[in-house]
C-alpha cells in the first residue's frame, strides 16, 4: 500500500513549491515528497521545509516509509531542523529584511562559535533564528521593541513555530528559555546560551559600527568584559577589530 500523502493522484497545486535557501537566499524548487534538495546557487543540502513526519507516531506503515529515507536524514533530524526554522523565521518576518538579515548573521556567527565551544548546534541555531521573534508582538502590544518586551513575547511564538515543525519537547523548552532571556545572562548559563549571546552581541556591535567610527578602545573593552565564551571573544576580535583568527 502506498501512503496517500505520497501518491501523486492526490496531489494539488501546492504539491510543487519554492522556498528560499537559508544560506544564500536562492530559490529552491521542491516536490512535496522530496526529502531534501541541493541549492543550485551554493550547493547547500536543504531538508524539505514542508515535510511532516508526525504521522510516524501512529501510521502502521511508518517503519517501511521511514526506512526509505536517507540514513543521514534519520540520524540528524535535529540538526536539519534548523533549516526549516530558518524558513519559518523568514516567513514570519515576511518583508522585514532588516530583521531577517540580523537573525541570519547571528546564526552564522553562532554556528562558528558553537562548533568550537562544542555546543548543541540544533539548539543554538534554532535559538539564533528565533531569538528576536517576539519583536513584532512587542511593538504591537507594547509600542516598544525594548529587550524586556521581546523576551516576554518571544517564547510563545517560538514554541508555536517549533511545535508546527514537530521539534522535540526538550529542544523546544531550551530554545524558548534562551529566547526568553537572551539579552540578560543569568549567573549560571549553558554553553548554548553563551554561544547565542556572544553571536548576538557581535552582530549588534557590527551593525552599530557599520560606518567604522566606533572607538577601537571601546570595542576592545567590550570584547574583554562582555563576551561569555573564549571563542566568542576570538570571533569578535576577528570581525570587529580585523585581527583574524
Amino acid at each position: 500500500m502506498k501512503c496517500p500523502g505520497q501518491d501523486t493522484q492526490y496531489w494539488n497545486k501546492e504539491a510543487i513549491f519554492e522556498t528560499p535557501c537559508p544560506k544564500c537566499g536562492a530559490t529552491i524548487e521542491f516536490f512535496k515528497d522530496d526529502t531534501a534538495r541541493k541549492c543550485k546557487g551554493c550547493g547547500k543540502k536543504m531538508v524539505n521545509p514542508n515535510m511532516d513526519f508526525g504521522c510516524a507516531s501512529y501510521c502502521q506503515y511508518a517503519e517501511q516509509c521511514l526506512g526509505t529515507l536517507p540514513e543521514e536524514f534519520l540520524q540528524n533530524r535535529d540538526d536539519l531542523l534548523k533549516d526549516r526554522v530558518a524558513v519559518e523565521m523568514k516567513r514570519y518576518f515576511h518583508t522585514d529584511f532588516k530583521r531577517i538579515g540580523h537573525a541570519s548573521r547571528v546564526a552564522r556567527f553562532a554556528e562558528a562559535i558553537g562548533k568550537k565551544e562544542q555546543g548543541n548546534l540544533a539548539i543554538i541555531l534554532c535559538a539564533a533564528y528565533l531569538h528576536d521573534i517576539g519583536i513584532k508582538e512587542a511593538e504591537r502590544k507594547h509600542n516598544s521593541s525594548a529587550p524586556k518586551f521581546q523576551e516576554l513575547e518571544g517564547p510563545p511564538i517560538a514554541r508555536t513555530l517549533l511545535e508546527k515543525l514537530n521539534a522535540k519537547e526538550d529542544l523546544i523548552q531550551e530554545v524558548c528559555d534562551i529566547v526568553g532571556h537572551h539579552h540578560h545572562p543569568r549567573e549560571v548559563e549553558t554553553t548554548n546560551f553563551k554561544v547565542l549571546y556572544d553571536a548576538d552581541l557581535i552582530t549588534n556591535l557590527q551593525e552599530e559600527n557599520k560606518d567604522g567610527t566606533m572607538d577601537k578602545e571601546r570595542l576592545e573593552r567590550i570584547i574583554a568584559k562582555s563576551f561569555l565564551t573564549d571563542h566568542g571573544k576570538e570571533k569578535a576580535a576577528a570581525v570587529l577589530l580585523n585581527q583574524g583568527e
